[in-house]
């Protein structure tokens, strides 16, 4: 098993190219998408186009599903609901029917692997890990070894023993064949974890590991200015919040 798991893109073709570049440095073939390659930045079309390339597996996010309809624009805020705006506006034909077809969660059985952009629990409900006692509860609500989130932006690794004592990684893990892992490789094109670069991690059989990644953030900067895309938007790229 040897895979790149990436989440969070977010319209930031930048940041997509800088990830997409090291994986291949890395010689990892097989990319596992976890959600939301839309909403906040300014190149909706150019990353759905280059995720549906580059990865074996995609996933639906929050901000996915807004754009094709199926979330309400009343479940964000002023400034995600009117990038959300803007991505209706300016995504193809095509690329929003990709974006509808896509599920929530995936199950690999081969790789013990469960795959989430929220939580296992109520995974259209887009509710978030932040705390050892919301990893405890999502521990219950899969049957694989690991399982595989994004949707918060920060990056983590919770380890669960058996005897229901959980550890919590920031950035990498040795696997242990009895314990079971919920893993958030975090975002790579709007990180919120004050660390600015991209973030996506390297799973094989035996450990995780989280990459951090430089990008030109300003030339994304750049474009969202030029897009409209509301400010704090723009500014939170550089501070990684």
């Amino acid at each position: 098993m040897l895979y790149a798991v990436i989440s969070d893109v977010h319209s930031n073709l930048e940041a997509l190219n800088a990830v997409i570049e090291d994986i291949r440095k890395r010689d990892i073939e097989k990319i596992l998408f976890l959600g939301d390659a839309v909403g906040y930045g300014p190149n909706p079309n150019e990353c759905i186009e280059l995720l549906k390339k580059e990865c074996l597996v995609l996933l639906a996010g929050n901000h996915d599903r807004a754009v094709t309809g199926d979330t309400p624009l009343e479940y964000f805020n002023e400034n995600a609901g009117a990038a959300v705006q803007w991505t209706i506006e300016h995504i193809t034909g095509g690329n929003l029917e990709l974006l509808g077809k896509l599920d929530i969660l995936k199950v690999m059985e081969e790789d013990n692997l469960c795959l989430v952009h929220s939580t296992p629990k109520e995974p259209d409900a887009w509710h978030y890990i932040f705390t050892l006692k919301d990893a405890g509860v999502n521990f219950h609500y899969f049957e694989q070894k690991i399982c595989l989130v994004g949707h918060s932006h920060t990056p983590f690794i919770v380890d669960k023993h058996p005897s229901g004592e959980l550890i919590l990684y920031k950035n990498r893990e040795t696997f242990s064949e009895a314990a079971r892992y919920i893993i958030n490789a975090g975002s790579v094109g709007q990180p919120r974890d004050r660390d600015p670069r991209a973030a996506y991690a390297v799973l094989t059989s035996g450990e995780v590991e989280i990459i951090r990644i430089d990008y030109d953030f300003r030339e994304t900067q750049g474009k969202m200015r030029e897009a409209g895309l509301p400010g704090f938007l723009i500014e939170r790229l550089e501070k990684g919040i």
